[in-house]
């Protein structure tokens, strides 16, 4: 089903004028020929007057129906007697065929995303709409970027262990007549498009770097991960969800990855294991600086012949500055007032 844009229809205002100008003159007819028919015309003449204009009174409000009001941004999917006709685009005040009827089968979802809220004086607008003939505010299609923001899920990460993750998908309507005919509701369609798409890229990566793991699928090992590729993920998650909605006339601007944590089950664990890496690269940080300094300590001695030790009081001296160097609490220094030996 191809979009197919109504033009030419700008015409509300000069319909709405030329109705109400027809129930002036309708009225006018009715009495002018109730006041002075018998006199001047033919009998059969004064029926046939007064028949068009009680009518066009009794009916003529049925082309009222036929004026649309579109705000920027806006669209209406029209359809007639079930075959789909076009589609109003563009803000402006039309006239269409009043038998037309507005289509939008997700009008009434309601969803974590902007938009979907109705304020007060959209409510009002719709029923002023109503009373007017016209259609319902909540027939129309927006065509606003619009953020989605699906519930957390939790996924196993390639490595097996259960994460939580959110994202806020960007996206928008191209083209009404996909979205409205192709899909049953293309807000619940997008919604479960964007879980499941999540869950396909998500399994792919591990939570953290981890060696061995192949995320781009070139058969090499590398270092993507969650938390620390959130840039690439999400784009390639952008990507997945664009390719699955295509059909339903919808483009997926940009995808945000707005949590991730580990599943509440292991997140203690993971959180000590994280704990003790870090303590271990620390530690392997001070023992490294710690040999450093006592290797220059060393070479000071010897270069300025401060004092020579012998291998054993070298052992000691390299013993006690590591010690005090690698040590979590300062040291308490032992003053000797004798000899060396």
């Amino acid at each position: 089903m191809d979009e197919k844009i109504l033009n030419g229809k700008k015409n509300g205002m000069l319909m709405l004028l030329l109705i109400l100008a027809l129930y002036v003159v309708a009225i006018l007819g009715i009495v002018m020929t109730v006041s002075f028919g018998g006199y001047y015309l033919h009998p059969v003449i004064t029926i046939g007057i007064l028949a068009v204009c009680i009518i066009w009174i009794a009916l003529g409000w049925i082309l009222l129906i036929g004026l649309k009001v579109l705000k920027p941004q806006e669209a209406l999917v029209l359809t007639l007697f079930g075959k789909y006709v076009g589609t109003l685009k563009g803000e402006g005040f039309y006239f269409v065929n009043p038998f037309c009827t507005a289509v939008n089968p997700a009008a009434k979802t309601k969803l974590s995303q902007s938009g979907d809220v109705a304020r007060k004086s959209e409510l009002a607008e719709a029923a002023a709409a109503v009373s007017n003939g016209a259609e319902a505010v909540g027939k129309k299609v927006s065509l606003k970027i619009m953020t989605l923001n699906n519930a957390r899920q939790k996924i196993n990460d390639c490595l097996g262990n259960p994460v939580e993750i959110g994202i806020a998908v960007m996206w928008r309507v191209t083209d009404t007549a996909k979205a409205v005919f192709n899909v049953d509701n293309y807000k619940e369609y997008l919604s479960l498009q964007c879980d499941s798409a999540l869950r396909d890229i998500v399994k792919i990566y591990p939570y953290d770097v981890a060696p061995g793991i192949d995320t781009t699928g070139d058969g090499h090992a590398d270092e993507g991960s969650l938390r620390g590729s959130s840039e690439v993920v999400a784009e390639r998650i952008r990507d997945e969800i664009q390719k699955k909605v295509s059909e339903a006339g919808l483009e997926i601007i940009e995808a945000r990855i707005t949590y991730l944590a580990y599943a509440p089950e292991i997140a203690a664990v993971m959180l000590q294991r994280q704990q003790a890496s870090a303590i271990i690269d620390a530690r392997k940080m001070i023992v490294d600086g710690a040999v450093g300094m006592v290797e220059m300590a060393l070479e000071k001695l010897s270069e300025n012949d401060i004092v020579t030790l012998d291998e054993e009081r070298k052992a000691a001296m390299v013993s006690n500055l590591l010690v005090v160097l690698c040590g979590n609490k300062d040291a308490q220094p032992i003053v000797n007032s004798g000899s060396l030996y």
